[in-house]
């Protein structure tokens, strides 16, 4: 396709990064863009399997603490309700009750497990911020095993809100090539090992299904072409 028409369609806002960070080359800035799109591609199975793992175990951790697989619903007249969260405005609460609504307008029957898939990756790593932390004994890090002695409930914190802010951006069509105007895929190399690294944490077989998925590497590798 013809730079001018591609421009016309994706926006010459957002194609301007990329034609500064290939010296104004617009068959470069082309090709810089693809790669971005296929490395971007290339994350999408990783990142779903590690929000579905994430979600479930985080299920399984809190439904043995209240001795409740229906806490989802129960909780949000339990510990979502709790006076200290109106700082953050009752967020779980109001997640929950926002996916009832949504399965009630399609015409469905509202049950914990339409709601746990309702939920956004957000809403499970929240509950390793400190107020949530704390309103459920910390039992949701018993949900990495294996992490190193050392490694706390706020190492786990940082290390998910890294992913889930990547994943935002990978899921909202931005770049993930750059720092600053300079072409630099270290931080999407850094989340991916991040991943990987929590994999092993929760599970070590994961690492080696979820390896079958990953292509992040030889996408990356092309853009040492341009």
């Amino acid at each position: 396709m013809e730079y001018s028409k591609l421009e016309y369609y994706i926006s010459q806002p957002r194609l301007d990064r990329f034609l500064q960070a290939t010296g104004n080359s617009k068959s470069k800035a082309q090709k810089l863009y693809r790669i971005n799109l296929r490395t971007s591609q290339a994350f999408y199975p990783i990142l779903n399997l590690f929000e579905i793992v994430l979600r479930n175990i985080i299920n399984y951790q809190i439904s043995g603490h209240f001795a409740n697989p229906n806490w989802i619903i129960t909780e949000k007249n339990g510990f979502m309700d709790d006076n200290s969260l109106g700082r953050s405005r009752f967020y779980l609460k109001n997640s929950v009750q926002k996916a009832e609504r949504t399965i009630r307008r399609m015409g469905g029957t509202v049950t914990a497990g339409k709601v746990i898939a309702e939920q956004s990756l957000g809403f499970w790593t929240s509950l390793f911020d400190p107020h949530h932390y704390r309103l459920i004994g910390g039992v949701v890090i018993h949900c990495f095993p294996n992490k190193p002695a050392q490694v706390n409930r706020s190492i786990l914190n940082q290390k998910l809100n890294n992913i889930r802010e990547f994943r935002n951006r990978v899921y909202h069509n931005e770049p993930i090539c750059f720092n600053g105007n300079n072409i630099d895929f270290t931080e999407a190399i850094s989340i991916k090992e991040e991943i990987y690294e929590l994999f092993e944490w929760i599970e070590p077989d994961l690492v080696d299904y979820v390896e079958y998925f990953n292509g992040i590497e030889a996408k990356i590798n092309s853009a040492n072409s341009i």
